[in-house]
């Protein structure tokens, strides 16, 4: 990293930008595990990125707390209009980890498994709650937007509650009882608050780029965040569908047919949020194209933003296959799938050969996000640089 001074300069450098690499990654293993046409090794490649997934979060989790300890600049970083957005993407990426173990575990038969999922994604939805609680409330009380660069990334704080009730399905397939009950409805209540909410957003972004049109080409990979959102909102209630079928009928015994009507208005959501993305993500890769055919599109941590909404979408496809068994959604899920694996592995190497020149964790690189102790704050004259 002969661009950068010193491990220094790289921890104030760092972002929570960081755990969409993360988020990127988990969702390729899970893609890996669950391809359509079975290949035995394939499953244990899924488990190798599986166990990167989990490196990769663990070393952000560090890299970032101690940027926090260093600096003690939170409060600030939640103030910020951009850098607060990113925040999001923590309990997104500890989500990733959670599927993981339920769905290469749950084979195995591990006994400890089951409890582990639960603790953990408990955990999670804290952290989803209070992105999805804390972060939307300082937009719309402390921290200053331009409506002209306001792009998808508003989106991130409060996704995190979809993807924590897509897991909360997985997490209540491993369990029964009051506790697989209990799950689910946590798990409807989550995903409602935040499709919810999304659905809001995404009429007012619509409403930015009819005014003030596309994003600047640093940020048009944001163009694809909205593709997650619905396709995680169709995963996940196609997912809750299928485990409200088979709890409710024992743990809500006092209405008989709710489960059978949830799981059949699971799919028929699904289809319809499914349907919805696909226009998101014909819009996105239009976006893209247009923006590189009038210019370069710079690398930067956002090209992550393309590989966990791009894989949500086709794991909501993955599911639509599995409730009808129609060959078209396995042939596009296939198609898909190699498609997203190859640009993970395009934005793998780059995000190595950019952070290793000190390209992504330069501060100068991202001089919003640039950070100072009080002793070089003291050299500073305008506040309003800082975060």
């Amino acid at each position: 990293m002969s661009e950068l001074d010193t491990l220094r300069d790289v921890i104030r450098g760092f972002s929570p930008a960081w755990f969409t690499v993360s988020m990127g990654t988990g969702i390729v293993s899970m893609l890996l595990y669950g391809f359509p046409y079975e290949w035995s090794p394939l499953k244990y490649i899924a488990m190798g990125i599986a166990l990167l997934d989990l490196l990769t979060f663990v070393v952000t989790l560090v890299l970032f707390t101690w940027r926090l300890v260093q600096y003690r600049d939170f409060f600030n970083i939640l103030l910020h209009p951009q850098m607060s957005m990113s925040l999001g993407a923590a309990p997104m990426a500890f989500t990733t980890l959670i599927t993981s173990i339920v769905t290469i575990l749950a084979p195995y038969e591990v006994a400890w498994m089951p409890t582990l999922a639960l603790v953990l994604w408990c955990i999670n939805i804290v952290f989803a709650v209070l992105s999805f609680l804390a972060i939307p409330f300082l937009v719309t009380s402390h921290q200053k937007h331009a409506f002209e660069n306001v792009n998808a990334t508003l989106l991130l704080p409060v996704v995190p509650t979809v993807v924590a009730s897509s897991a909360g399905a997985l997490v209540a397939s491993v369990h029964s009882g009051t506790t697989a009950v209990a799950v689910v409805l946590i798990s409807y209540a989550l995903w409602a608050i935040g499709v919810g909410i999304s659905l809001m957003l995404l009429t007012f972004y619509v409403v930015r780029l009819v005014l003030h049109k596309l994003p600047p080409p640093d940020t048009i990979i944001s163009a694809f965040i909205p593709l997650g959102v619905l396709g995680q909102a169709s995963y996940a209630i196609q997912l809750m569908g299928v485990q409200a079928l088979r709890v409710f009928p024992d743990g809500l015994s006092q209405m008989t047919y709710l489960g059978e009507v949830l799981h059949d208005l699971g799919f028929f959501i699904g289809f319809l949020f499914w349907s919805l993305a696909v226009w998101w993500l014909a819009h996105a890769i239009y976006s893209v194209l247009y923006t590189r055919f009038h210019g370069p599109v710079p690398f930067n941590l956002g090209w992550w933003t393309l590989i966990f909404p791009t894989g949500s979408f086709i794991s909501s496809s993955t599911k639509l296959w599995y409730l009808t068994g129609y060959t078209f959604f396995r042939v596009l899920v296939s198609i898909m799938s190699v498609g997203v694996i190859t640009l993970w592995i395009f934005v793998t190497l780059n995000t190595i050969r950019y952070a290793w020149t000190g390209e992504l964790l330069k501060p100068i690189n991202i001089r919003h996000l640039e950070l100072h102790t009080y002793s070089e704050n003291k050299d500073i004259q305008n506040p309003e640089q800082q975060v």
